[in-house]
């Protein structure tokens, strides 16, 4: 079997996706720049949505699902007066009102939009409906009905209101659509609603102001790439760390419980490290852990 061509490249390099870029664009892009053997991303934004973009690379890809679990915080902007198809600004006007609400009214309904809540997600989607995405069925117009799905909204906070447009912040768990929001804020406010704006500022340890540029993402540019890498580490940093004994460490690089000198809850998901770096991640069992992922540095 062939081998992957590219570098052993292992890291974290944050992004700060411009619009009209897909997210797998961007992940492409990187591996291309870097020429990295593996690479993905810790949550996906619509083409049209800007902010952080964390691009796993190598053995990071493996802490993919602690960063893609973490809370992340958007900022986005609401057009009232009309609802779309795609629930944002690139859509086809499907329902129209002439309402407005005014700053009183839009804090009073942020209430029913917080807490543990359940969404509808967009037609324009990647939810899978029997095996097809949602967005592949809605450009050919098939009509489709989705379930609703729970999505834990840490905070929804109204930031600026004016006669037809309100920006809010979001801050949500996995699994949030903003532009359903939107969607539904502007039906419980009986003026109808869509996404005008949307930057992801923030997502679990990473920030948008801290990302790179895509316009500087070039294989010129690797040797510089290379210093803007954050360590493998950074996305745990949600999950205690535990370090291993010296024969621990080799026991769970083999694939088997090994003894740590830290202590945990019961079966809590850690991550484990010994002096030479992280080792994997997996369940604390009273002095050992029994590992998931084992990381090969």
């Amino acid at each position: 079997m062939a081998r992957k061509k590219g570098r052993e490249v292992n890291g974290w390099l944050i992004v700060d996706k411009p619009a009209g870029v897909t997210s797998t664009a961007v992940v492409a892009k990187v591996r291309w720049a870097l020429d990295a053997k593996k690479a993905g991303h810790a949550g996906t934004l619509d083409p049209d949505a800007t902010g952080v973009l964390a691009v796993a690379l190598g053995e990071a890809t493996k802490t993919v699902p602690i960063v893609t679990d973490a809370l992340k915080c958007y900022d986005f902007t609401v057009t009232w007066g009309a609802e779309t198809t795609t629930d944002d600004a690139s859509g086809d006007v499907i329902r129209s009102a002439d309402a407005r609400p005014d700053a009183d009214a839009i804090r009073a309904a942020l209430p029913a939009l917080t807490g543990e809540i359940m969404q509808v997600p967009p037609a324009f989607s990647a939810v899978k409906v029997d095996g097809e995405r949602a967005y592949d069925l809605a450009r050919e117009g098939v009509e489709m009905e989705l379930a609703a799905r729970p999505l834990w909204v840490e905070s929804l906070t109204l930031l600026e209101a004016g006669p037809d447009t309100a920006r809010l912040e979001m801050v949500c768990g996995k699994g949030g659509y903003v532009r359903s929001i939107a969607r539904d804020l502007g039906r419980a406010l009986g003026c109808l609603g869509h996404v005008a704006h949307l930057r992801r500022t923030w997502s679990g340890p990473f920030e948008a102001q801290d990302g790179v540029a895509f316009d500087r993402i070039d294989r010129s540019e690797q040797a510089w790439l290379d210093e803007c890498l954050r360590p493998l580490e950074t996305g745990l940093s949600d999950l205690p760390m535990l370090r291993a004994t010296p024969e621990g460490a080799i026991r769970i690089r083999n694939g088997n419980p090994g003894q740590v000198t830290d202590g945990a809850e019961w079966g809590e998901l850690v991550w484990v490290r010994d002096a030479a770096g992280p080792v994997c991640i997996g369940r604390y069992q009273g002095g050992m852990v029994q590992p998931e992922r084992v990381f090969n540095l």
